[in-house]
């Protein structure tokens, strides 16, 4: 059995990760219009039927304007604290409303998901693992620092969404506002490409065969400084660099023997605007 997981879009102008199996599949964030969710998605050859339920990271607009469309179309139920969600203003239907809380699994069909505190300018944010079939999944992005539980998590996933949000050099040498570089590398900050590669090099599994990196910014980060960087360090582990323009490929991530993870996952073809996904 496998996990599949895909990032539809991942930056400060949209945030939106699947992660599924055969029968069901869960959404965290969404950034995204309906619509466009609906398009990624049909691109990338999966079902938003299958989805089951939206899980809310924290209260920034980058993570919830689409909350209120899917959960409505889809009749979804969306998992959020109580914290965020008295602080977001978003109209959920109260019979598709669910809270969760910190370390409190949840059993979504066949996965399990874990949200964990994370240090970040909300009100309660939450990183999660989403486990399933001896697979675990993490999504661990919008973190200020490496806090414990984040390296507690991160150490048991087989394949991750992890934030690499800034270049040090760029930030400061960039025209942004002195308080909001402040802001952006503070403890409720973000995660910089060189605290991404620490967290990597000293805390990944023995097993992290894949890791997404995520929300690079537009103005302080490049896709080639970030896969420079962790090139010479990736060792068994492959690297990916999340779009912020468009869907990601989906990865199948199979554990046959309990030991062994298998990434597999292809665009096959282009039919004008869509991408045919292959699994294999």
């Amino acid at each position: 059995m496998s996990l599949f997981i895909a990032s539809l879009n991942s930056g400060s102008n949209a945030n939106c990760y699947y992660v599924g199996n055969d029968q069901e599949a869960l959404l965290v964030d969404a950034g995204l219009s309906c619509r466009e969710t609906e398009k990624r998605m049909k691109q990338l050859g999966l079902s938003l039927q299958k989805v089951k339920a939206l899980f809310v990271s924290h209260e920034h607009a980058d993570h919830i304007s689409g909350v209120p469309g899917l959960s409505k179309k889809y009749q979804l139920p969306v998992y959020i604290t109580e914290g965020t969600f008295r602080n977001s203003s978003i109209p959920v239907e109260e019979p598709l409303l669910r809270h969760f809380r910190h370390t409190k699994t949840l059993e979504i069909g066949s996965l399990s998901v874990t949200p964990f505190r994370k240090s970040h300018d909300a009100a309660d944010p939450h990183s999660f693992m989403i486990s399933g079939h001896g697979v675990n999944v993490g999504v661990i992005t919008d973190i200020g620092y490496a806090c414990k539980r984040v390296i507690k998590y991160f150490s048991q996933c087989h394949a991750a969404f992890l934030e690499a949000n800034y270049c040090e050099d760029m930030l400061e040498n960039g025209s942004y506002p002195y308080h909001l570089k402040q802001r952006i590398r503070g403890d409720e900050g973000h995660l910089s490409n060189a605290q991404a590669l620490e967290l990597f090099q000293h805390f990944r599994s023995k097993d992290l065969q894949l890791l997404i990196l995520s929300h690079l910014s537009k103005n302080n980060n490049k896709p080639e400084l970030v896969e420079k960087l962790f090139a010479p360090h990736a060792h068994h582990t492959r690297i990916v660099i999340a779009s912020r323009y468009t869907a990601g490929e989906v990865f199948e991530v199979k554990n046959e023997d309990k030991t062994k993870i298998e990434i597999k996952g292809k665009i096959k073809k282009k039919r004008g605007d869509e991408q045919q996904l292959s699994l294999f």
